[in-house]
């Protein structure tokens, strides 16, 4: 399940910190820790399959991980980012304690959701398999470079309802007041916690001052409880171990909004809980969870649980929701922008004519227009005027001379069944391997788009011409050749 290291040599100015905050017998075994093999994990994708059905079908050597339902332990040995399966979106990659903070949020389908420092994606990825495909998901990153990871993750891993944007929490908290259910804050932070797995986070320490990253932190709280509904929770997360940035952040917190409530988590086998000591004696940040590396089979992580007091119209209730998910004419949506409303109506007929001819299913929820480019939501697009959007939803395709072109996003979030045409490759087939490298392949077909498959699930379109499956995998996404 791991990888042997050498000694990481770590920054004196750290370890003299925590040795002090340490005592003697405890600090000597975190020390150890940095020399123990690290762990890798993946997550199953749930919109894509079921747990038991990945079990069955893959051939990894996994154990699983045990704050999270769906996630397991690899032997690197594995390279489950060299296999196919990786291409389909069947799991994404992660640190098994960065499965936690998700975890705990604990999205609701047809909630609305907020990831607000989300890149590359992971927690994104396992929120919206808790939401199933319903409500809203938004996912912010400061970093327009960072989004791109993002982004090209969301598409990977099959997500319909995430909108992507590019702002500075206070520009969001501008435009979307009291409107989250739940927002998930994973912290910019010193990253201390990732020493054992990231040897560029120890490079980087010294830059990162924890007494600043704490500035940060406590900023991006407070735009946060700006964007939460009374009875929201807000889940707060660093992989760090300075008190600075985690029981003295929430402890700032607390006392500048005495309407909320730390919600106790459950505390996972190895973990513990935060320390007051480490916060003025505030007994409140108690109700945290602190991963240390020689506890738990994980990297560094502090998790805390933070709900608003209060009551909204909306509870969690699923049902409740329905009155929010009303299907809006698309001449009122503003996205419409520089398209006349006969413009869109002559697009869409374009879109249901490809729908007719190549799908089995049809695709019902409000539509957003961006010049050429088709999007879609399960919810009605919120306004976003003024805000740096990267994604408006599940991007379908683009209109081109007089038809419509689908996209590699849209046919990752559709299953085998949805599509007229497929055809359906062994993970272990040379074909495969040479579709996702961007071959051609000879095979004979019925002409037109065609779904490509492995062992069932969809990883890209390819075009039928007579005998010649011309690939149409994007160029950007291909297997390296090796």
């Amino acid at each position: 399940m791991y990888n042997n290291r050498i000694m990481i040599k770590l920054p004196d100015e750290f370890l003299n910190k925590m040795k002090a905050l340490m005592g003697e017998e405890e600090y000597e075994k975190f020390i150890l820790s940095y020399n123990m093999p690290r762990y890798h994990g993946l997550r199953v994708n749930t919109l894509k399959t079921t747990v038991d059905n990945f079990l069955q079908i893959s051939d990894f050597k996994l154990e699983p991980i045990p704050w999270t339902r769906d996630g397991f332990y690899y032997d690197s040995e594995d390279n489950p980012g060299k296999h196919p399966y990786y291409y389909s979106g069947l799991y994404y990659i992660q640190e098994p304690s960065a499965m936690f903070p998700a975890t705990v949020l604990d999205a609701k389908p047809g909630e609305y959701v907020l990831d607000l420092c989300a890149a590359p994606g992971g927690k994104t990825a396992q929120i919206a398999a808790s939401m199933q495909g319903r409500g809203l998901l938004v996912s912010n990153d400061t970093n327009s470079e960072r989004t791109k990871a993002l982004v090209k993750n969301i598409e990977l891993c099959g997500i319909k309802n995430a909108i992507v944007t590019n702002e500075q929490p206070q520009k969001l908290a501008l435009k979307f007041g009291k409107f989250f259910d739940k927002i998930l804050v994973d912290a910019p932070c010193s990253g201390e916690g990732m020493f054992r797995k990231d040897w560029e986070a120890i490079k980087s320490w010294g830059k990162y001052k924890c007494e600043n990253c704490a500035l940060i932190q406590k900023e991006i709280l407070d735009q946060a409880d700006k964007m939460l509904k009374p009875g929201g929770r807000i889940v707060y997360s660093t992989c760090t171990f300075s008190p600075e940035e985690n029981e003295m952040v929430i402890h700032d917190f607390l006392e500048k909004h005495d309407n909320y409530d730390v919600i106790e988590i459950p505390l996972p086998e190895g973990a513990e809980r935060g320390r007051p000591e480490w916060a003025g004696g505030d007994s409140r940040v108690a109700g945290a969870v602190r991963f240390w590396p020689h506890r738990v089979k994980g990297e560094g992580h502090f998790i805390t649980a933070l709900e608003k007091i209060g009551h909204d119209a909306f509870n969690q209730a699923t049902d409740e929701y329905e009155s929010r998910q009303e299907p809006v004419n698309y001449s009122k949506n503003y996205n419409h922008r520089n398209n006349r409303d006969n413009d869109y109506e002559q697009y869409m007929k374009l879109f249901r004519e490809f729908e007719r001819n190549n799908l089995n299913i049809e695709i019902d929820g409000n539509f957003t227009l961006i010049g050429r480019n088709l999007y879609y939501l399960p919810v009605p697009l919120p306004d976003l005027n003024g805000v740096k959007t990267v994604k408006f939803g599940w991007y379908l395709g683009n209109f081109s001379k007089g038809h419509f072109e689908p996209s590699h996003s849209m046919v990752m979030a559709l299953g085998r069944d949805d599509i007229k045409n497929t055809v359906n490759f062994s993970a272990s087939s040379p074909e495969i391997i040479k579709y996702l490298k961007g071959e051609t392949l000879l095979l004979e077909g019925e002409k037109g788009y065609t779904g490509v498959c492995v062992d069932g699930f969809t990883v890209g379109w390819a075009k039928q011409t007579g005998n010649m499956l011309k690939n149409m995998y994007p160029a950007g996404w291909r297997m390296i050749r090796e």
